[in-house]
């Protein structure tokens, strides 16, 4: 069968998920042929829509005789695959953790049709011509300590319909012994680390996310990212995802020479070291950062596409270590503001001086809304599940805005305490005796969140909240 030529680029979806066809151009004449085999600039862009998936070995394996067999082998990495020469019928099953475990796609190639094989996907063909040379890129190095997967070239359950039997064929002694699909322990998917595994956040990305073997929580005592080791500290290449759920908070501290020192560090060269990190092993890094990137002087609520203007020190590290996070190709920057979870918080603050009969002054002229941390992680796992573009983020509770006096009087209320005995000041005059370095404040710390965020109303959230803490 001879190759076709005078194809037009084409991207084909196929019954598995994230499997491939793409039909290559081919141009020929009676001297021989050519083809752009793999070019990013346009398998990448829109109508084909191949991950941009960062090769880094290209592959052959050339197959003297018709017949020969091999697979079915599921890597840790992702895999292009064409034929230089000759002709192939290839299988690939379907072996990830999942609702597609087991299915099964078949289809003949030639050097005028590659196929995409995401990790975890099986591979095998078979040679229906003579000096076959089958080629393919992959995005990792051979490591003997990676995770690998098999499966019978002859399952019963995948059923391949293998155009030579089997037991005419080349096969190796290795390939023949691989287990049947119900012996096969499936791939799992790429693990998610998620540091600041014991803040507010961290636990409730562990509520979120749960407990499995590929998620990894980790605190300082576990992983040291500003290590000169962390490149090594991990086989990164089995990482999917990095959430970056540790950051400096101390906003008034921040203004001390030994806080400014610590804000920089873990909001700064922390965060630029796990970029570097995803930057180089095609790793998603999300990263958690703050109202405090703005000045707080615009008239309505902030969008993404606002220009930073950090007034302390503590935004000037937020907003340094937005604009790293957003060199890395796959990032997911949530702004976030008023941030409410497990541990001291304000709202916590408030229920305590009310029971204990203390009627406090209060900030009336910041305005935002509360986030509780159970939206942020929600927010993230949207954001992951949906493959959103990448980009920033707001992420807040919804509803009207309010100031923290307001918010102070709610708490009051829904606690079971009178609302009047909370006063209102401003923000210079709460300040105005204070022996320690105050940063300056936004007035207003409203974030505009749109889709696919869809955060609970944040007074809703509140009583839920107080009504769990009681």
């Amino acid at each position: 069968m001879a190759t076709e030529f005078g194809k037009s680029l084409r991207a084909t979806i196929t019954s598995i998920p994230g499997l491939i066809v793409i039909d290559l151009p081919v141009h020929g004449d009676s001297r021989g042929w050519f083809k752009e085999n793999w070019q990013r600039q346009k398998m990448t862009a829109d109508g084909v829509n191949l991950p941009d998936f960062g090769p880094v070995q290209n592959n052959i394996s050339f197959n003297d005789a018709v017949g020969t067999t091999r697979g079915i082998h599921a890597e840790p990495w992702d895999k292009y695959v064409s034929v230089a020469t000759g002709r192939i019928f290839g299988a690939w099953v379907d072996l990830r953790e999942g609702d597609t475990f087991g299915a099964v796609y078949t289809a003949e190639l030639d050097p005028s049709k590659a196929i995409f094989v995401p990790r975890g996907v099986g591979n095998s063909y078979q040679t229906l011509e003579p000096d076959t040379a089958y080629t393919y890129l992959v995005n990792d190095h051979w490591s003997p300590d990676a995770t690998y997967t098999f499966l019978n070239l002859a399952d019963e359950t995948a059923a391949i319909a293998w155009p030579i039997a089997l037991e005419s064929v080349e096969i190796s002694e290795k390939d023949k012994s691989h287990p049947r699909l119900a012996d096969v322990v499936p791939m799992p998917p790429k693990k998610i680390l998620v540091t600041g595994a014991n803040g507010q956040l961290g636990r409730a990305l562990r509520a979120e996310f749960g407990d499995h073997p590929w998620i990894e929580y980790t605190t300082r005592d576990d992983l040291d990212v500003t290590s000169p080791d962390l490149p090594h500290a991990r086989r990164w290449r089995d990482y999917g995802t990095i959430i970056n759920a540790a950051a400096y908070t101390k906003v008034d501290l921040a203004e001390t020479p030994e806080g400014r020192t610590a804000a920089w560090a873990a909001n700064v060269t922390a965060v630029a070291a796990l970029a570097r990190v995803a930057t180089e092993n095609g790793i998603t890094l999300v990263h958690v950062s703050s109202d405090y990137v703005f000045d707080g002087t615009k008239s309505d609520a902030y969008t993404p596409a606002d220009p930073v203007s950090p007034l302390g020190v503590y935004g000037q590290t937020k907003a340094a270590g937005d604009a790293i996070v957003a060199s890395v190709p796959r990032h997911y920057i949530l702004r976030t503001s008023w941030v409410i979870g497990e541990g001291n918080n304000f709202v916590r603050t408030m229920a305590a001086l009310a029971e204990r009969g203390i009627d406090p002054k209060v900030v009336d002229d910041q305005v935002g809304r509360l986030t509780f941390t159970s939206d942020i992680a929600a927010a993230i796992r949207t954001l992951l599940d949906t493959a959103a573009p990448v980009g920033v983020y707001n992420i807040t509770g919804a509803g009207d805005p309010a100031t923290w006096y307001d918010i102070a009087r709610d708490v009051f209320r829904l606690t079971g305490h009178d609302a009047e005995r909370v006063t209102g000041v401003t923000t210079d005059e709460y300040f105005a005796s204070a022996t320690h370095p105050v940063a300056p404040r936004p007035r207003n710390s409203v974030l505009a969140v749109e889709a696919p965020l869809d955060p609970a109303p944040w007074r809703v959230s509140l009583e839920g909240y107080l009504r769990s803490a009681g």
